[in-house]
């Protein structure tokens, strides 16, 4: 008999959602998920039983956690899934002690390299990746350090940790997952206030790729624990959330085939040679005005948040981590379909979207009942009027958020 197949995430956030979604579209089943705290995007859900545990980030917290687990699971195929950085690299690190569970995710001496983005662009390098002209800082800087002919680009510029999982444990008033500094002096205040919260990291300096939301793509790619790459799904994202904490985060995405980036067999090839395993994410931007020039950003050890594009365009992500992970063969899917993914009201989409083009391909893929919202499950809130009331305030305090953060476009 086949093993019932029990998926364990860490974390509630829409990633948790996104993927518990995805597990009970491909096989009717719950997920158990564990974090420090509930959030809105699962709370509520019959897809979901969610656990509160306030160290859950403490490594010894997170094995005993899941050791009692799998006791309590014996015989059933658990797989386990990490909803943020933070949570990925506790799995990755420790997967030697985890081997009850499947982990479609690399290993540990990926923490040191890709995951890293000045060790990521080093990579990059050898598989002719383009990425932004990029300066690398090891500490606090002086603004005379940091004027434009000492960088090699002009301002504005982009300001970033080169560890997104230290960086957010040194939290800070006013933290931002990205920076931009218009000027010297903005860009001194910003660093030295990072390193003077305790961040131990790398800085990355870059200039800034013109061009708005709509010239970002995402990138998906799954391998099996062999390393081969057995999927790829590209998004072309409409509309990102604009919170400081939020910024950068995809909020409706169009997927477009594969095809149409040229730097797919670049990163295959990049993937395979270093012997990659699991989910892999990649933040693109197309430089305004042209037509392909791709400049790479970073790569995230996991599934992106924003996941339910790959799922809803048929590259069902569940499916990948449950069956192809562990599978043989070295096929590989490429996501060539188009729908319509958000989190957000489609009303909002289309309102802040700065792209009127990719505005009506989304009103023409909704018409053509190819589009998808991830929170709005009908399965999860029939009869469950609080996950209904919950998913609806979700989306009305998304409207309210955009009116705050995002100027509305000049198109």
């Amino acid at each position: 008999m086949e093993k019932k197949i029990t998926p364990v995430i860490l974390g509630a956030d829409l990633n948790c959602y996104n993927m518990a979604r995805a597990f009970h579209e491909q096989y009717g089943v719950k997920s158990y998920a564990f974090g420090r705290y509930a959030i809105s995007a699962t709370k509520y859900s019959r897809l979901i039983e969610f656990k509160s545990i306030p160290d859950m980030d403490k490594d010894e917290v997170m094995l005993d956690t899941l050791h009692r687990f799998a006791d309590a699971h014996i015989g059933d195929k658990l797989i386990l899934l990490a909803c943020t950085d933070d949570y990925a690299a506790m799995i990755i690190r420790n997967r030697e002690e985890l081997s009850d569970y499947v982990i479609p995710y690399p290993q540990a001496e990926m923490l040191t390299t890709v995951a890293k983005k000045a060790e990521f662009y080093e990579t990059c390098d050898k598989f002719g990746i383009p990425y932004p002209a990029t300066v690398i800082l090891t500490g606090k800087a002086a603004v005379s350090d940091l004027a434009p002919e000492k960088l090699g680009f002009e301002y504005p510029i982009i300001v970033k940790p080169s560890s997104s999982a230290d960086y957010w444990k040194h939290e800070f008033d006013g933290m931002k997952k990205v920076y931009v500094a218009k000027t010297p002096e903005e860009a001194e205040k910003i660093i030295n206030q990072i390193y003077s919260a305790g961040y131990p990291d790398r800085m990355i300096l870059q200039e800034f790729i013109d061009g708005g939301d709509s010239q970002m793509r995402v990138f998906t790619c799954f391998s099996d624990e062999k390393g081969r790459v057995r999927a790829m799904c590209l998004g072309h994202t409409m509309l990102e959330e604009h919170t400081p904490k939020g910024l950068g985060n995809h909020a409706a995405i169009i997927t477009e085939p594969v095809s149409t980036l040229p730097l797919t067999e670049n990163i295959k090839a990049l993937l395979e040679d270093i012997g990659y395993t699991g989910f892999s994410n990649f933040d693109i931007k197309l430089r305004k005005g042209t037509k392909d020039d791709y400049r790479v950003f970073e790569v995230n050890l996991r599934q992106g948040r924003s996941n339910f594009y790959c799922t809803a365009a048929g590259m069902n992500l569940a499916k990948m981590a449950a069956e192809v992970y562990e599978s043989e063969g070295d096929d590989c899917i490429r996501v060539e379909d188009s729908v319509f993914w958000h989190h957000i009201p489609k009303s909002t989409a289309y309102e802040y979207t700065d792209d009127m083009e990719l505005v009506n391909k989304a009103k023409e893929l909704t018409k053509a009942g190819k589009e998808s919202s991830s929170v709005w499950y009908p399965h999860d809130m029939k009869f469950n009027p609080l996950r209904t009331v919950c998913v609806l305030e979700q989306l009305r305090r998304q409207k309210k958020k955009y009116k705050i953060y995002c100027p509305k476009p000049q198109r």
